[in-house]
Formats: C-alpha cells, structure tokens, sequence
C-alpha cells in the first residue's frame, strides 16, 4: 500500500480519508488498467450518477483543452491544406483507431474525390505501398498502445515519397517522426477507455475545413444528392 493508502496503479479508496488516489492518466495504458484505477469507487458503492458527473467534467476538460490546442497551433488547418492538395488520400487505423480512420473517410467522401480506406484487410496496404506516389497522401490514426502495423507502414510510406498526416494523442507517438503534419489529440478520460470525444471534433473540424477549400466539393455534394434521390435510399 501507498501513503495514501492506494495500490501502485490503481484508485481503490483511502479507508482513512475516504478519498481516491488515482494514478496518472500516462500510467494507465490499458482499459485494464483504466478500469482498476478509475472504477474501483462504484465497486466500492459510490452511486453512479457520481461516476457520470466526473465523466462528463472530464470530457468538457478535453473538449476546451483541444479547441485551444488547435486554435493556437492550427495543427489541424494545416493538416487540411495537406489533404486538399493531394491527388489521392488514403485514410488508415488499426484497433480501436479503425473506427477514427472509417468516420474520416467517410465524411471527406462528401465533398473529395480518391478518398480511400486502409482497413488493413485483403493486403491493401501493400497495394498502396506498391505505388506511392508523392502526390498522395496519407492519414494515419494511431492512439496508446499504437499498433506495429500503423507504424510501420506510415514508415514505409515516407520512405517512398508519400506524406503523412498523422493524428494521434501524444507526442511521443511513433508515428510523428514520420508525420509531414501531425494533429496531437487528448484524450485523458474519467472511463475505461481514453476519451474518443476530442478525436470525433477533430474529425469533424478537418473535414470541416477541407471541404471547404476542395475544388469541386459544391458539385460533387449535389451530385451525391441526386443520386441519393435516384437510388431511393432515403
């Protein structure tokens, strides 16, 4: 036991002060070990809606942490710029990273054309790698624990000319030695799993600003609608 009366690594109550101890968010790289540390009070008989004001306290915290980030850095109008002037985007993440990588895509299919997604399944990325081209772009998620696979194929591909927008949570991310731009993104959180909040306004910011600076972004959008009217999907 610590001083405070705590487990290393974890968040379980000071029986002498009622309190919680948690480690820090660096600390905590797993959902295992976010769940020890941050749930061990409801364990304990905390009532819930105790556990849903910290969380959503700490999201807020994130949210404005970000928003300041990106307005002082312009990381992310950066990261836009690179991303209109290629001729081919490719979009890429695995884990839980797939699913950032996914909205991203399919939200800058809206307004771009040659938008396309790296899902890692079928050999795709070795098609890509075969025919990097230095017009193209690739943005690659990658969020703790950072998988092997993102990072060495972002590698591979600012080997062969290709650049990178990187967008991850951390500047020690592997993927920044190689990034042409990267967006550093919180995400500590009060949950099991680190906070998706900030990454998701990221995402909508950065297809935010490249469709509005894509060529053609007006007419393709219409186009999209009238297809979407002759198809009956809706």
């Amino acid at each position: 036991m610590s001083a405070e009366g705590t487990k290393p690594g974890t968040a379980e109550p000071d029986t002498t002060t009622g309190t919680t101890a948690e480690a820090p968010d660096t600390e905590l790289r797993s959902p295992a070990d976010r769940y020890g540390a941050r749930m061990a009070s409801v364990r304990a008989g905390v009532a819930a809606n105790q556990l849903q004001s910290r969380v959503i306290r700490q999201e807020r915290e994130t949210l404005n942490e970000v928003w300041a980030a990106v307005a002082e850095d312009h990381s992310v109008a950066r990261a836009a710029a690179v991303v209109v002037g290629a001729r081919r985007r490719y979009v890429t993440g695995a884990g839980r990273s797939a699913v950032f990588a996914r909205l991203l895509e399919f939200d800058l299919s809206y307004g771009l054309s040659q938008v396309y997604l790296v899902d890692g399944e079928g050999g795709r990325a070795m098609d890509v790698l075969a025919d990097v081209r230095a017009t193209d772009v690739l943005i690659a998620f990658s969020v703790r624990r950072y998988r092997r696979d993102t990072a060495r194929f972002v590698q591979e591909y600012t080997r062969r000319g290709g650049s990178v927008v990187a967008i991850t949570d951390s500047p020690d991310s592997p993927l920044l030695p190689h990034a042409t731009e990267a967006v550093v993104v919180p995400t500590t959180s009060a949950s099991v799993t680190d906070s998706a909040t900030a990454m998701v306004t990221v995402i909508h910011l950065l297809t935010a600003l490249t469709t509005a600076s894509a060529k053609g972004a007006r007419r393709r959008l219409a186009e999209r609608d009238t297809l979407a009217r002759n198809l009956e999907l809706y």
